[in-house]
């Protein structure tokens, strides 16, 4: 490891399962000390312990996303533990409410924009608070392909996905005055918990999920969180010194690049060009 990271406070909300797991053990190991959030507490207490084995400098607590308080306690105890906060990952989401338009659950509906979009608001008024007068800090965002792009997730969480990206593009127009950069990654389908429950035996069944996503990959391999996580490194680090405002895909070219090359297939490299009224170049 390089310790891109060190000397630096990391917050991970969703910290225990999956993408938050996957960048929780990456920014410790370059050198971070991180505060992992997430409702799941007796996984997020393994993965503290875990990683306090490796080095120490990590914590968990326990925390709602749609709970303003739990927010404000989980950015508390970053600075009250580590003195400050460099780094703040808004990650935790569900899917939330599924099925036809027609036939959406409000009350479902209501938790998705709970979790996924109001959770993200308060990542980032609580980090604001902090970083503002520090004068310096990262906050990212989880996004989705599904809120750049019809067809591929729920309806709700679709809405929310793009909330999430113009909430941190109009965020990141304001903090980028005081040094605070605010950025969004958009993982593709990921080796985790949630995804096994959609496309495996269930919640738990990792290698199943592993194998329905290594058939269906755009580059022959099943997204990892540690390939997300990579990309969240990077927007976390100083090498991202003047990066504000983007979104950043870390899916196989699903989103910028999901369909076929068909005009590379082997049956026109023999052809020539096209041109007007269909005439082909030789």
């Amino acid at each position: 490891m390089t310790g891109r990271m060190a000397g630096k406070v990391a917050v991970v909300t969703g910290g225990a399962h999956g993408i938050g797991a996957g960048t929780v053990r990456l920014l410790h190991a370059e050198g971070a000390r991180v505060v992992i959030g997430d409702l799941q507490a007796d996984d997020g207490e393994r993965l503290a312990a875990e990683l306090a084995g490796a080095g120490g400098g990590v914590v968990f607590v326990r925390t709602d996303v749609s709970v303003e308080a739990d927010v404000a306690r989980l950015v508390d105890t970053a600075v009250e533990r580590f003195g400050r906060l460099d780094v703040m990952f808004n990650n935790a989401g569900i899917i939330g409410a599924v099925g036809p338009i027609d036939r959406t659950s409000l009350a479902d509906a209501d938790l998705t924009v709970a979790v996924n979009l109001r959770g993200v608001l308060c990542g980032m008024k609580h980090a604001a608070r902090v970083m503002k007068p520090q004068g310096s800090g990262a906050i990212i965002s989880t996004s989705s392909p599904a809120g750049l792009m019809g067809g591929v997730g729920a309806h709700v969480y679709s809405g929310v996905k793009a909330g999430v990206i113009g909430l941190s593009n109009s965020v990141a127009a304001e903090l980028r005055q005081h040094g605070v950069r605010c950025n969004v990654i958009v993982p593709g389908a990921v080796v985790s918990q949630m995804t096994a429950g959609l496309v495996a035996g269930g919640a738990d069944d990792l290698a199943g999920a592993e194998a329905a996503l290594d058939r269906s990959s755009y580059m022959g391999r099943a997204l990892q969180p540690e390939d997300v996580a990579r990309g969240v490194l990077y927007l976390a680090s100083d090498d991202a010194s003047h990066v504000t405002g983007i979104v950043l895909p870390v899916d196989a070219g699903m989103t910028g690049a999901g369909g076929p090359s068909a005009m590379a297939a082997e049956e026109h490299a023999a052809q020539g060009g096209l041109r007007e009224a269909g005439r082909r170049t030789s």
